[in-house]
């Protein structure tokens, strides 16, 4: 199974990091953000990946291009420019990368990989997240909700687009971020079937996944919620890289699950 990883906004609200890079390569702990989101689906056996890339794309292919180098010890023989690799320490990942645009939004980005993701179910999310979610647990209860699409639904304090869950969990209605708080809302880390693609029209790069696309798959019923009461932030601010780059240097990340 892929898991689709949105990564091509400007990140303006961190414009003192995403002036040089974007945001999802903004780092915790001397790694990109992004690093961490794959370290944990990877966790859950999770390796193959589609990075939906736009605003400096560049740097997200150089980093994953030149991965391997960044990660082990080498010998450069300046001599014959022959190079060593000694320990390698990289990931058994497979990485694909799609320039998705400059100004396109969600749903054209969605959209754009759909050829890359083939006709199978897959994960999506944000590449600005963290969470100690169950990724397994979540592909579970989609199953057995026979759901359309699944999504992780947080309560935090702030506001944030709000989600309208049935008892049995079904999502009956969806709205981005109305007045108020203390509702669910919604976290990313989807589960999808690939119909998903057929509610993103095709050639709209200026589609927000969380309008048209989700409010249309709610109201067929076939939206489930998964409740996630764990641990779970988005770095939207300078402020929110700070705390979480505090909880990963005092060895009290909750996301990191894997050894």
């Amino acid at each position: 199974m892929k898991a689709v990883i949105l990564a091509g906004g400007y990140g303006s609200r961190l414009s003192e990091e995403t002036n040089v890079i974007p945001k999802p390569m903004v780092e915790i702990g001397g790694k990109p953000i992004l690093w961490h989101i794959m370290k944990t689906y990877s966790h859950y056996g999770i390796t193959d990946f589609i990075i939906c890339c736009g605003y400096k794309q560049y740097v997200i292919k150089e980093y994953f291009a030149n991965y391997f180098r960044h990660n082990c010890d080498m010998t450069v023989n300046l001599a014959d420019n022959s190079i060593t690799i000694h320990d390698n320490h990289s990931e058994d990942w497979k990485v694909t990368m799609v320039d998705t645009g400059l100004e396109t939004m969600t749903g054209g980005r969605i959209k754009k990989v759909q050829k890359y993701v083939g006709n199978e179910r897959f994960l999506l999310t944000y590449g600005d997240g963290v969470t100690d979610v169950d990724i397994v647990d979540t592909i579970k209860k989609h199953e057995q909700a026979k759901a359309l699409l699944s999504l992780t639904a947080y309560k935090p304090t702030g506001k944030f687009g709000a989600l309208d869950i049935a008892d049995n969990n079904q999502v009956k209605s969806f709205l981005e971020k109305p007045d108020g708080d203390g509702n669910w809302i919604n976290a990313g880390y989807f589960v999808c079937e690939p119909e998903v693609f057929d509610y993103i029209p095709q050639g709209k790069d200026d589609c927000i996944f969380e309008r048209e696309p989700l409010e249309q798959i709610a109201a067929t019923g076939k939206m489930f919620a998964y409740k996630h009461d764990g641990f779970w932030k988005p770095m939207d601010i300078l402020r929110d890289n700070l705390e979480l780059n505090k909880l990963w240097n005092e060895g009290k990340a909750p996301w990191k699950v894997w050894q």
